[in-house]
């Protein structure tokens, strides 16, 4: 039998070392995902920084998501580090000296990135709920945004509390008054989350319904498939931090991998939510207003042209991701007068040719 030159400590301990490095290679993965996703909306951006104030503030924010993001995995490296390689002597092991060391800069810098991650993501699936409600009256939008943005500003007491809490001295997240703030911490923002993911999935599958009666199907994919729905509602991430709530509540070792996955869904998210709208494939306040004069110019064209009435439209075209430009050449060949709308709900008239 093979001599064992494993830890002398507890297996749960074991276990909560396993599952630590894990979410440490789940945390970088994310990371990846998100460069990836914040060129991609960054280039976007930059190149519509003329057309819409909104193009800048949007690429602060996702500039600023990244920093924290970025700060976030280098702590989380740098505790890695810390335990496992600067300080494996520690008696009882790494997980003893992680516990021990809750009140150390390193780790008081990961709750606060991850607290304030959290935040912006929850903060910007509230404006999301409100631009989409706002198609039915900016009055009722705000009346529907009004609950969970009060459950959101309690989310960010609550998190106060339980960072602050995390990072005193002799105390982490395990301990039980954080453990307490940080449960009632995350059932907060879940709720918000479900409760904004109720709110946008229900709107957009009416909205779903309205346009499929009144366009074809091609028409309006871009805006009302099932996979919009569930990118526009992060369904994804409530999922994962559901898991994540789950199995923190009652200390379960997955816990820390599911934190990881969990923040990163979240970010991941808001990249694409944003990569949609910058792409003009995101819903916009006057998307259903625009659905209703595309549907006009359809039945004019048909009547019009009744054998070309199938040329596809830069609206569809923006709909859709297909290139403007291809689709401006072909209808001004066909001499055909469109409306162009641009990526953040702006348009001009073309002249008829």
């Amino acid at each position: 039998m093979a001599p064992y030159y494993g830890p002398d400590e507890p297996q749960a301990t074991v276990q909560l070392e396993r599952f630590f490095l894990a979410g440490d290679v789940a945390c970088g993965i994310g990371y990846g995902i998100q460069l990836v996703l914040y060129y991609s909306c960054a280039m976007y951006l930059w190149n519509r920084r003329r057309q819409s104030l909104k193009a800048f503030f949007l690429l602060g924010y996702i500039t600023l998501l990244l920093s924290v993001s970025t700060i976030f995995l280098i702590v989380q490296a740098r505790t890695v580090q810390l335990m496992y390689v600067d300080n494996r002597n520690y008696p009882g092991g790494p997980w003893p000296f992680f516990l021990a060391t809750q009140n150390w800069a390193v780790n008081t810098i990961f709750d606060a990135c991850l607290f304030t991650l959290t935040f912006l993501s929850d903060a910007l699936m509230l404006w999301r709920c409100w631009v989409i409600w706002t198609s039915s009256g900016k009055i009722i939008a705000y009346l529907v945004s009004a609950f969970p943005a009060l459950i959101l500003l309690a989310s960010f007491i609550m998190g106060t509390l339980w960072t602050l809490e995390s990072s005193q001295p002799g105390l982490s997240f395990y301990s039980k008054l954080p453990l307490a703030f940080g449960t009632s911490y995350y059932s907060i923002s879940l709720g918000v989350n479900i409760i904004l993911t109720f709110l946008i999935t229900g709107r957009l599958l009416v909205y779903r319904k309205q346009i499929l009666d009144t366009l074809p199907a091609e028409h309006a994919k871009g805006y009302v498939s099932l996979l919009t729905i569930v990118v526009e509602s992060a369904t994804i991430y409530s999922v994962c931090a559901f898991l994540f709530l789950i199995t923190y509540s009652v200390n379960n070792p997955a816990n820390q991998v599911l934190l990881f996955i969990s923040c990163a869904a979240q970010q991941i998210t808001s990249y694409l939510i944003i990569y949609r709208l910058v792409d003009g494939r995101a819903w916009r306040k006057d998307t259903l207003n625009a659905f209703s004069t595309q549907k006009g110019e359809l039945s004019r064209k048909s009547k019009s042209d009744p054998v070309n009435h199938h040329v596809i439209s830069t609206f569809h075209a923006a709909s859709v991701g297909f290139p403007v430009s291809e689709v401006e050449d072909q209808i001004t060949t066909m001499s055909i007068g469109t409306d162009i709308h641009d990526s953040f709900g702006e348009s001009s008239r073309k002249p008829m040719v």
